[in-house]
């Protein structure tokens, strides 16, 4: 018996390999050989995976016809219809790439993002900008510690690349937002009005941005509101120089929420604390709320409102230029309030976002001088803005990284403006936009970005059309390249138009190469650009303002040009140091513009030619503390006397004093520590922060002011050479201890 059933048992076997058939092969990408590839007989257990050249052989005892199957997860799936007999079977395969939205090359020259806003790389998290020694907390300030961004402090905005602080445009949710910045006197920036909080983050532009936004001959930020939040909570913040407090309420089923803030500020006990450099007749104050509502519609719409007013204060003193004057003083009184409105809405593969905004903004300047304590003369300045903005776009995916989108905008602004009965106006525009735009993900190692918008103004009875292009290449897995090019258009600024003017948008052409490496934790990134400017506004002098180097200037023609070139360096690293995140950036610009008042083609006065910032960030978990440290180095800025004279009844510019300002240097320092504060289990976060700016008490200067006739001057310098900031926020029902201590707090 035992002889029988080895006997068959042997037999089975010789008949079973007899049976198997081999099946082998090569599977290639680009004539390349590729491994880990899985190939197998469909619906069955056999199969092999390829070595490191592409090679594969198994074999298999099913017979007739059947599909051969590759799969990886890089690759697009391949089907061979085969059939198995007796004979040995060889089998190719050429792959085909898998277009995959986490593996496909991001266009990134400019910062221009994907299309996709889930994989737009945030440049500066909230988190980054609150702990950013010397941001003081808002958006704008942490900008200048990258790359393409100058720090210049006696006036607001963002000077981008060579361009003005006007020259870049600020968006919420894709509406513009007039007025981003606070009201302020001559010599002093204006800070952020929004709380840093609203955003959950955004993406900064410093050129070659998105066909969907315009009116900027520099860059763009867009700014994103953060959702619904997690759980119902309220906030308190208290420092020597703000009190504020809010609440944000979460509905039951969680598909609405709303809240509001309420802020004072007032900068008196720090002046008496600290010798300030400017004499504050008045001290810098405000008063401010805001409001936002934000809900879930059953078919996954999204609305968002947010609303916001504030006023603001202040007076300030000077010694007076003018030898028949000892002071000079200025007032302001300012009012502002925003209002945005969103609505999102998926439509299928469509994607409909709606978003319109409302601005009004008053600025109140009176302007007068003293002689032995008897006023000698008053000059006011009184504007009042109206501003409407409506934009829609609507989106379709094409494919996981392409799409198309196309939509229209509405601008409409209506300014009255009052000067001492001198000059008044009132300016109305309406600008109206379309524009469409597409990225095309070809492969995983290459995407392009095309775009057009076409504008038209009311008010120049003019239009324009503007193409934008950009193109990605991956060179290796780390290593990708971006190239941008794109025209931008923007108005005169509507402050010097006081008068018939027959002008022109003006306009910016850039071109932007950029070589980057990113791996997890680490970034380093290379840029070059150059930028055109032409048709760049020319102004005339109309009145003096004493004590304030300030004329009253109107737009006479659009006859300016310029350029801006440059190299930017980038690198960013939270790997290398356990618990230490920093950066460093570097500036090279290269500019020169004949524009406003300039006689002739000259550097301009707030672009300096290299710029080096450093940022480093140490958390102590054992501690619960985040040490920050910030510095800040700009080659010194050059700065004009610009004077008028009579040429056969003609007014002509020219140069009467001129010099370069001594090099900025700042080195910021700021502490956060985040104690336990209530029971274990009370629901509570505090944050306690300590922070000082130019720690070293650096005496920078901004510029000059002169005299009418130039005989005499004074430095423009900021409020006070070190500024010591204390504060304590508070949030009672979240817990966001954690959070905070997994991002680097």
């Amino acid at each position: 018996m035992k002889t029988k059933l080895l006997f068959l048992v042997l037999f089975l076997c010789a008949s079973l390999s007899f049976a198997q058939t081999k099946i082998s092969g090569k599977v290639t990408y680009k004539n390349k050989g590729v491994g880990a590839v899985n190939v197998t007989l469909k619906d069955t257990y056999d199969g092999a995976t390829t070595d490191a050249n592409g090679d594969f052989s198994f074999e298999t005892s099913e017979k007739g016809n059947h599909i051969l199957t590759f799969t990886h997860p890089k690759y697009i799936e391949v089907e061979k219809q085969i059939v198995i007999e007796k004979k040995e079977i060889t089998v190719d395969a050429d792959l085909k790439e898998q277009i995959s939205e986490i593996d496909a090359v991001v266009v990134s020259a400019g910062s221009i993002e994907a299309s996709d806003r889930k994989r737009a790389a945030t440049l500066l998290s909230p988190i980054d900008i609150y702990t950013t020694a010397g941001a003081n907390g808002q958006i704008s300030s942490a900008l200048t510690y990258l790359p393409g961004v100058q720090k210049v402090g006696e006036s607001e905005g963002l000077f981008i690349r060579g361009g003005t602080g006007t020259e870049s445009k600020i968006f919420m949710d894709g509406s513009l937002i007039n007025n981003y910045f606070s009201n302020s006197v001559p010599g002093i920036a204006g800070r952020d009005r929004f709380n840093t909080s609203l955003f959950k983050g955004n993406i900064f532009s410093s050129g070659g941005y998105s066909a969907l936004y315009g009116q900027a001959l520099s860059g763009a930020l867009m700014l994103e509101s953060v959702d619904l939040p997690d759980e119902s909570s309220y906030d308190f913040g208290v420092s020597p120089i703000f009190l504020n407090a809010g609440f944000q309420k979460l509905g039951e089923n969680k598909n609405y929420s709303f809240g509001a803030t309420i802020g004072y500020s007032n900068l008196k006990m720090m002046q008496e604390v600290f010798k300030f450099n400017t004499n504050f007749t008045e001290a810098p104050q405000g008063l401010n709320g805001d409001l936002n509502f934000r809900f879930k519609t059953k078919s996954g719409g999204f609305f968002k409102y947010y609303g916001i007013y504030d006023s603001n204060k202040m007076g300030v003193k000077t010694p007076s230029l003018e030898p028949e004057n000892d002071w000079a003083l200025v007032s302001l009184n300012g009012k502002n309030t925003y209002h945005n409105l969103s609505f999102k809405q998926k439509f299928g593969r469509y994607l409909l976002n709606v978003g319109t905004s409302y601005s009004f903004n008053r600025s109140d300047l009176d302007f007068s001088t003293e002689k032995n304590d008897l006023q000698t003369g008053n000059t006011k300045l009184l504007t009042d803005g109206n501003y409407i903005n409506f934009k829609a776009v609507l989106e379709r995916k094409i494919n996981k990284i392409s799409a198309l989108r196309g939509g229209f905008e509405l601008n409409s602004t209506s300014e009255k403006m009052n000067f001492n009965d001198f000059v008044e106006k009132h300016y109305k525009d309406l600008i109206s936009s379309a524009f469409v735009e597409t990225d095309l993900g070809f492969s995983n190692h290459l995407s392009a970005k095309i775009g057009l918008r076409a504008e038209h103004s009311s008010y120049l009875g003019k239009s324009n059309i503007a193409p934008r292009f950009a193109l990605a290449y991956r060179l290796a897995k780390d290593w990708t390249t971006s190239f941008a090019y794109g025209l931008f258009y923007q108005n005169p600024e509507s402050k010097y138009i006081n008068g018939p003017a027959n002008l022109d948008f003006q306009k910016s052409q850039h071109y932007i190469f950029q070589i980057q490496r990113t791996t997890e934790g680490r970034s380093l990134r290379f840029e070059a650009f150059y930028k055109k400017y032409d048709d760049l506004l020319k102004v005339k002098n109309l009145q003096y303002i004493d004590g304030q180097n300030q004329y009253v200037q109107t737009a006479d023609n659009n006859n300016g040009y310029g350029y801006a070139k440059g190299l930017e360096l980038f690198w960013r690293d939270k790997k290398t140091f356990d618990n230490i995140d920093y950066w460093i950036s570097y500036s090279f610009l290269d500019s020169k513009r004949d524009f406003m008042n300039y006689p002739v083609s000259l550097k301009p006065n707030f672009a300096s030619e290299h710029t080096i910032s450093a940022v480093a960030k140490r958390f102590v978990p054992k501690w619960k503390t985040g040490f920050n440290i910030s510095y800040t180095y700009a080659k010194g800025r050059p700065y004009y006397d610009i004077a008028t004279h009579d040429v056969n009844g003609e007014q002509k510019y020219f140069v009467r004093n001129e010099g370069s300002l001594k090099d900025y240097n700042a080195l910021n320092f700021s502490l956060n520590y985040l104690p336990n504060l209530g029971k274990k289990d009370t629901k509570a976060f505090t944050v306690l922060v300590l922070s000082v700016t130019n720690i070293l008490g650096s005496k920078n200067v901004y510029g000059y002011n002169f005299s009418m006739d130039g005989s005499r001057n004074s430095a423009v310098v900021p409020p006070v050479n070190t500024f010591v900031f204390v504060g304590a926020f508070i949030s009672f029902g979240v817990d966001k201890t954690q959070d905070a201590i997994n991002n680097n707090l």
